[in-house]
């Protein structure tokens, strides 16, 4: 009994701990976490997640160029038990060659647009590459300008995709100062808008909800203390960003290093997808994490 009781208030505590308040009238509820295993050689380290617009489909990316889909099984609750896998596949260059780990294969973001192409970007070797299926060649798009603060380990790291245009963002700026620039793409590079950068958060994942708001999600890595992660909304307009707002961040080790994200419409309201790249090491976990968006009652 004393165990049924002490489970009972450590959930109810966690629930009330990973509700945040949001500004502008929204309010970010939490609704579950499902810790996904395989024992395949090439699982972990996953860097970008995609749910589908009916939240039953996912792909999920590694940053070494692995590329994973198949089924999210849910209860009736709509809670997350399982990740059923339907395919796996090693991501290729432009020649039809597998990319292997490192420089040229850090894949790090990725962004499925409405006619179904996977769009993936590179760090290291910056870059982003669309792929008509998982299996086919790279094609290439022109390189990206060059932000100051990109780097080996700090290239386009977050990629969403709006109307056919690929909106990237690197994990880094020039320094903590310094707003993040959102590159775009649609059919040539443009420096877009820069986003307010604040100390120690670096982007890491993004993407455009349903709602029309960019969901921008950030890290903050504190030694033992483990990793922060922060969501943040805003409405992205060429040179603007407006109605910036912060709506999740969690604790130190509240979840493990989340750097995927995806946005999407559960049929009640907006639900958001996080999923934790675990490094390869056995002390970290591969994490789904979902919160739901709710309008705020007291409507501040």
């Amino acid at each position: 009994m004393f165990d049924r009781r002490l489970r009972a208030l450590t959930l109810a505590l966690t629930a009330f701990l990973a509700t945040a308040p949001a500004h502008a009238g929204a309010v970010l509820d939490y609704v579950g976490t499902f810790v996904w295993r395989d024992d395949h050689p090439s699982f972990g380290g996953f860097s970008g997640i995609e749910i589908s617009p009916d939240g039953t489909g996912f792909h999920a990316l590694t940053d070494r160029s692995h590329l994973y889909w198949g089924r999210v099984e849910r209860d009736d609750q709509g809670l997350v038990r399982g990740m059923a896998v339907a395919g796996r596949a090693n991501l290729r260059d432009s020649a039809g060659q597998p990319l292997p780990p490192g420089y040229t294969g850090d894949s790090e973001g990725i962004a499925v647009g409405a006619d179904g192409r996977i769009h993936v970007s590179f760090e290291g070797l910056d870059r982003v590459a669309t792929y008509d299926s998982p299996d086919a060649p790279a094609t290439r798009l022109p390189r990206p300008p060059q932000i100051p603060g990109m780097g080996l380990n700090s290239g386009l790291e977050a990629l969403a995709i709006r109307d056919g245009t690929l909106f990237a963002v690197p994990e880094r700026s020039a320094n903590e100062a310094t707003p993040f620039t959102v590159l775009a793409f649609d059919g040539e590079w443009t420096e877009y808008a820069q986003i307010r950068r604040d100390p120690r958060w670096l982007a890491v994942g993004a993407d455009f909800g349903p709602d029309g708001w960019f969901y921008l999600l950030e890290r903050d890595f504190r030694g033992i203390l483990g990793f922060s992660s922060r969501i943040r909304r805003m409405q992205l307009t060429p040179g603007v960003i407006q109605d910036d707002q912060i709506l999740l961040e969690t604790r130190p080790l509240q979840y493990d290093n989340l750097e995927g994200i995806s946005v999407w419409d559960d049929g009640t309201g907006i639900r958001i997808t996080m999923i934790s790249d675990d490094n390869f090491l056995f002390l970290q976990r591969t994490e789904i994490v979902e919160y739901r968006l709710r309008p705020d009652p007291s409507g501040d």
